[in-house]
């Protein structure tokens, strides 16, 4: 502030009653005085403006991204992050960002003002442009990505072994007696989807199966799973079995081919992503793969702290990914031989 005050030839108290939107200080100062700090990205520290009077020093703090707090998954993350951070020394700022591009920006900017030392984050689905993560990079922000990364930017990340995870769902499938697999997933521009997919294609590749584009959707929740799924499996040539890209959407297919009146596993193999609590809630118990999101947060954190504490230059990424594992469990059929 006081370099924004003696480059405006105004005082530091009137700088500080500015950025606070004080009507104190006439509209046309303020504007004046917020312009130029928005061009320098100055952002009041909020966390060293409410210690002012205090002997206590900050604590250091990371500013962690969330798509969903409802989703298994990312409270597994979460809680792996929350417990690897705890234990060296450091406190957590959580936001969510509900899938939304608008909201994602307006918490980075949080973040930014209250002067976080790091920022872990998995980007929501609609994200498409990335300028509030290099806004990030520019402050000098180390930046870590978890589950959905952004390859825009050159930037630290930790993921599961997504490719693997559905290469080894869909042969499970095909060893039961599968031939005819649809594939429900999500939007391709996110690298998960695109992992995964790879995945289930270079499977049915290697048993000799064919591609069939009629058994490829883009559907990734269980309300639009059951939406989708009475119509596709009341076709002449329907699948005879199901990978999908998450458990809630799998849960989806399968409480739709009970009430069609169809067989789970006899007449169609199930198998989904992540091995949350539902996984075992539902009837049959479902086939899945392992995400180990608990060690995915450990990671991340352990990444970020090594460039918050100078182990790790900001330009020398880290590229973590953590094996996945196979449960198979009463919605698919037993392998068969040979």
């Amino acid at each position: 502030m006081k370099d924004i005050a003696r480059e405006l030839g105004v005082s530091v108290a009137t700088v500080s009653r500015a950025l606070q939107d004080n009507p104190q200080i006439s509209a046309e100062q303020r504007e004046r005085i917020q312009s130029y700090a928005r061009e320098h990205r100055f952002f009041p520290n909020a966390l060293a403006e409410s210690l002012r009077h205090s002997r206590v020093a900050p604590p250091k703090i990371i500013g962690v991204i969330v798509p969903q707090f409802a989703h298994y998954y990312f409270s597994t993350i979460l809680s792996g992050i929350e417990e690897e951070a705890c234990r060296q020394g450091y406190n957590i700022i959580v936001a969510q960002s509900a899938e939304q591009y608008e909201r994602e920006v307006q918490i980075c900017r949080s973040f930014l003002k209250l002067h976080v030392c790091g920022v872990i984050v998995s980007q929501a689905k609609d994200t498409l442009k990335y300028d509030h993560f290099q806004q990030l990079l520019e402050a000098g922000l180390p930046l870590v990505f978890y589950d959905r990364i952004c390859t825009g930017l050159n930037t630290s990340r930790v993921v599961v072994d997504d490719y693997a995870g559905a290469f080894a769902a869909v042969s499970h499938l095909i060893s039961t007696g599968c031939r005819r697999i649809a594939f429900y997933g999500s939007d391709m521009h996110l690298e998960i989807s695109k992992n995964r997919y790879n995945g289930y294609r270079d499977a049915l590749l290697k048993a000799g199966l064919p591609i069939n584009e009629a058994l490829i959707f883009e559907c990734d929740n269980r309300a639009a799973a059951e939406q989708i799924t009475p119509d596709i499996l009341q076709r002449n040539k329907r699948p005879d079995g199901v990978f999908a890209v998450n458990d809630d959407t799998a849960i989806g297919v399968l409480y739709t081919a009970k009430r069609m009146g169809l067989n789970v596993p006899e007449d169609l193999g199930i198998c989904g992503f992540t091995n949350g609590e539902r996984a075992i809630a539902c009837d049959p118990m479902l086939t899945t793969v392992e995400q180990r999101g608990h060690q995915v947060g450990v990671e991340a954190v352990d990444i970020l702290l090594d460039h918050v504490e100078g182990n790790r230059p900001l330009d020398k990424v880290e590229r973590k990914v953590v094996k996945t594992r196979l449960i198979v469990r009463g919605t698919t059929r037993e392998a068969k031989e040979g």
